[in-house]
């Protein structure tokens, strides 16, 4: 063999490689070709779906679901927790379009809600204030948006229990017992925030207390969440972890779950604290690891629900874990990054699938079909939800910024 047959056999291994990689990096740059396409198309056909959505809506009220036996609009009053996405959501459709007649929707509905910064009926005021007047500081630099702000968090920490370290989610009713919920660490971003604004330390501080109580009592073993933990006032003996909207108590909530990967996510976002994003990664492996996630990333209402034909999915849980990982996923590194954003992707790519996405001037306005909000209560069940809308947007916003 001469040595130019040597040198041709040893490039031989070298071109392929090379090829294969050109390979890998074309089809990686045609995925984010997709979804960037996925996005645009969303978020113009957003923009469509809120202006329908808003003149079904009463002028002194808010959009919350959409019953399609009725073919009508379901509004709430700004009471109602859910009633600070609507305007959230036009603040993020706002951002990505600049269309001012979206932008003079979203400022009509604040003035509405602008009263719910004095709520203190229960831990929803974080939901209400911080995504609607959060977002539209954080786009506007309005300083009215940001005092309203600051209001709403000094109204939260009035249902800070020092005895429980926790901020009590809902009146309690039978006393003395005080009710956690895990969906409370969101409302835990409008303290982090202002505290950081306004260089006040006592919000975070509060903010902290209550998630390290929740990592404590809320979580077991496999590092799964419970929905509910109720607490002695007096003493902060827990008295019973329960479930209010999962399957049972000792079941995995889909919904409760994408709140605690989002909520400490956030908290290693405000804090650099690794416990947090430790518990955040721990939540995620539950999630992605669980036999019962369908490959399509959407999941059931309820990990441990019995899983037939029958069972429902729930979009809205989906759009939150999806919005979260994204955030993981810029904490993190590798292999474990790229499945992050990958899971995220699939979810994204699922939501945009006609079985999930509606069409222009269906199901109410609202974009996503196919949310369950409390199947128990027989409450909101196989139906548009507002919050599923947000995070959905959010999650699309997100990638936009990170990862195109």
């Amino acid at each position: 063999m001469t040595v130019h047959s040597l040198r041709r056999q040893n490039l031989i291994p070298v071109v392929l490689l090379l090829c294969l990689s050109c390979l890998s990096l074309c089809t990686y740059a045609q995925g984010k070709k997709k979804i960037e396409k996925l996005i645009q198309k969303n978020m113009e056909l957003a923009a469509r779906q809120y202006k329908f959505m808003a003149s079904l809506t009463p002028a002194d009220s808010m959009p919350r679901t959409y019953d399609a036996a009725q073919d009508k609009l379901v509004s709430s009053d700004t009471r109602w927790w859910t009633s600070g996405f609507f305007p959230a959501s036009l603040w993020y459709i706002y951002s990505y379009t600049k269309d001012t007649a979206i932008r003079s929707e979203a400022e009509r509905r604040l003035a509405l809600e602008e009263k719910e910064k004095y709520l203190t009926s229960n831990h929803d005021v974080g939901f209400m204030i911080f995504c609607s007047f959060g977002n539209a500081y954080k786009i506007t630099h309005n300083p009215d948006y940001r005092d309203v702000c600051a209001v709403a968090a000094e109204t939260l920490i009035k249902r800070y229990k020092p005895s429980i370290k926790a901020i009590q989610s809902w009146q309690a009713l039978t006393a003395p017992k005080s009710p956690v919920i895990i969906d409370n660490m969101m409302n835990l971003e409008l303290l982090n925030w202002v505290s950081d604004e306004w260089r006040e330390p006592k919000y975070k501080a509060i903010a902290i207390a209550h998630a390290n109580t929740t990592i404590k009592n809320h979580f077991r073993a496999d590092n799964s969440s419970y929905h509910v933990v109720e607490y002695d006032p007096a003493t902060g003996k827990v008295l019973e972890k329960k479930t209010a909207q999962g399957y049972s108590d000792e079941s995995a909530w889909a919904r409760g779950q994408a709140w605690g990967l989002y909520g400490y996510t956030m908290m290693y976002r405000f804090t650099t604290e690794p416990t947090y994003l430790e518990q955040a990664r721990k939540i995620a492996a539950f999630i992605l690891n669980h036999p019962n996630l369908p490959a399509d990333g959407v999941p059931y209402w309820d990990f441990n629900a019995p899983v037939d034909k029958h069972t429902l999915r729930d979009a809205s849980a989906a759009s939150i874990m999806a919005s979260a990982l994204l955030e993981l996923a810029q904490y993190t590194e590798g292999a474990e990054k790229t499945r992050y954003i990958s899971m995220a992707e699939k979810i994204l790519t699922t939501l945009s699938s006609k079985t999930y996405l509606a069409k222009y001037r269906q199901n109410g306005g609202f974009l996503l079909k196919h949310g369950v909000g409390n199947l128990p209560g027989k409450s909101e069940v196989d139906v548009p939800l507002t919050y599923g809308d947000y995070y959905f947007i959010e999650a699309m916003l997100r990638y936009k910024q990170w990862y195109l």
